[in-house]
């Protein structure tokens, strides 16, 4: 792993829990989108993101997400959960997301979650502020989206 406070893609390393597993033998779906927001909220932690924005009384809430499964994953696989911000507009920020499986390199799943800057208060949607924005190093789409790469 190679996270920097400057650099786009931050990176988590995990083994597949026993408990992630479906009944038919992999990864339920759903974990997924669970560790899509896990590792979102660890890379905002990383960045010091918490501070600033539990100081103004907001939050960051899941507007909308997309996964795309590509292969299975099973119980002790090491996983590489990569997450990168594409951009941040008025009020939200769109987040990207590749998990990959170790062994192999292959990828597994890859995802999108459109994040929301709340009031913590009102429940609306705020300005997120520059204190905020700039700590985000952007990745922007080239060629349309880097799900790709």
């Amino acid at each position: 792993m190679n996270n920097r406070t400057d650099h786009p893609i931050f990176t988590l390393q995990f083994t597949i829990p026993d408990s992630a597993i479906d009944q038919i033998g992999h990864v339920n779906n759903v974990m997924y989108v669970q560790w899509m927001q896990d590792i979102a909220v660890h890379h905002y932690e990383f960045i010091g993101g918490i501070p600033p924005t539990q100081a103004i009384g907001a939050i960051w809430v899941v507007r909308e997400h997309h996964v795309e499964y590509l292969l299975p994953a099973y119980a002790g696989e090491v996983i590489e959960a990569q997450t990168w911000v594409v951009n941040i507009r008025r009020v939200r920020s769109l987040r990207r997301y590749r998990f990959l499986r170790q062994s192999d390199g292959q990828v597994l799943v890859k995802g999108e979650t459109d994040w929301v800057f709340i009031d913590a208060k009102t429940g609306l949607p705020r300005r997120i502020p520059e204190q905020v924005a700039s700590l985000f190093t952007l990745l922007p789409d080239v060629n349309g989206s880097n799900l790709e790469r």
